[in-house]
């Protein structure tokens, strides 16, 4: 982490000067972006509000860095009866809708609780968002609109932990790959640059307020050249299939995900996965002063976890 994301007890923090370690509320903080954004916040000196469906910290860094936590805190986005007890007294709080920020019910369920964090003394929002993806729109207005003291966007690229973590992992432990993005081109960007970015947001004070922010990886890759990374790293034959998203969305409705779902994640699939993010993005040099994590790096880096290892049966 570099040193613009340190907390040094001044008034450019999410906290004014001389009020101690300033408190982040984390929301999804046993997720992709959320645990990882519990770390490097707590790692910057910041306390760790983790905000979960299931009250759970265990996955959100506690027992590791110089700051301090709370514990978890249930929090869910449909249940408005949950939001207060995660909000009051918190500085900060990163806000990632589930299952999308694009998803139906977003920007009404993003208006209504940065109202009430407003109302209740929270300084900051930081809204985790996607580039390209025109149903997050309503979602990121909605923000800006709703009375926070400070407010910001931070658009991503797809997470190089998509591969990892997730239900692309069974594809990959199994050989092959289907999945409906054709041959575009995309900068994945590894997870931990954007929890990066996000404790800089928060602990810069109002130097991003009111901004969007986008970023991405430094190259471009195809899935097929992603897949193919990874089979490198972790040594295993590795295959990428293009599917259509319909095709794609009848796989899912057989594992079992909701209609509604379905139904978005196609719209999303076919609009997202058209190559408009196809170009690089430099959020994470601006905002960190280093470049972004390699994708190579990454696969490397799993591939000793054992992630992708081919899975016993019987």
């Amino acid at each position: 982490m570099t040193t613009n994301t340190q907390y040094t007890g001044g008034g450019t923090a999410a906290g004014p000067a001389g009020s101690g370690s300033p408190t982040i509320l984390v929301t999804g903080a046993t997720g992709r972006t959320g645990s990882r954004v519990a770390r490097a916040a707590r790692a910057a000196g910041l306390t760790v509000r983790a905000a979960s469906r299931s009250g759970s910290g265990s996955d959100s860094g506690f027992g590791s860095g110089s700051g301090s936590g709370s514990g978890g805190v249930r929090f869910e986005w449909h249940d408005p009866a949950t939001w207060d007890a995660a909000l009051r007294g918190a500085d900060a709080a990163y806000l990632a809708y589930f299952p999308d920020v694009g998803a139906p019910g977003a920007a009404e369920a993003v208006d209504a609780l940065a109202r009430r964090a407003a109302e209740l003394g929270v300084r900051h929002l930081v809204l985790l968002s996607a580039r390209g993806e025109p149903q997050a729109d309503a979602t990121e207005r909605a923000l800006a609109a709703s009375g926070v003291r400070r407010w910001t966007v931070v658009r991503s690229a797809w997470f190089a932990q998509n591969f990892s973590e997730g239900p692309l992992v069974d594809g990959l432990r199994a050989g092959e790959l289907a999945f409906p993005a054709g041959e575009v081109l995309e900068p994945f960007v590894d997870a931990r640059d954007v929890a990066d970015v996000v404790v800089a947001v928060v602990t810069a004070g109002e130097r991003y307020a009111g901004q969007v922010l986008e970023v991405s990886g430094d190259r471009l890759l195809s899935f097929r050249d992603a897949v193919a990374e990874i089979a490198a790293a972790s040594g295993r034959e590795l295959t990428y299939v293009p599917v259509e998203p319909r095709a794609y969305g009848t796989a899912l409705r057989e594992f079992g995900v909701p209609e509604a779902e379905v139904e978005f994640l196609i719209d999303l699939f076919e609009t997202n996965l058209d190559g408009r993010n196809a170009y690089v993005s430099d959020g994470v040099r601006k905002i960190l002063g280093r470049p972004p994590r390699d994708f190579s790096a990454y696969a490397q880096e799993t591939t000793r976890t054992n992630t992708w290892a081919i899975c016993p049966t019987g």
